[in-house]
């Protein structure tokens, strides 16, 4: 199963947010923001801070797909 934060694009979006404000609000580091841009795995303490400051639950930004991806 791989990562796909689509639904916190969707989010930033409907909120008129950019990335940088996120980082901000959130407290995280712009590498972390990297990271989710490339659909890598971060720390749920990442992730946590993410839906507290956009006043969500995990699943609102965060889904598991199949991974396509042959190994």
């Amino acid at each position: 199963m791989a990562v796909s934060y689509k639904k916190l694009w969707k989010i930033l979006i409907d909120k008129d947010m950019k990335k940088k404000d996120l980082c901000v609000a959130a407290g995280i580091s712009h590498a972390s923001m990297a990271k989710l841009g490339k659909n890598e795995n971060v720390t749920t303490d990442v992730l946590v801070k993410i839906c507290t400051a956009l006043q969500c639950d995990i699943g609102d930004i965060m889904e598991l797909t199949p991974d396509t991806s042959s190994k």
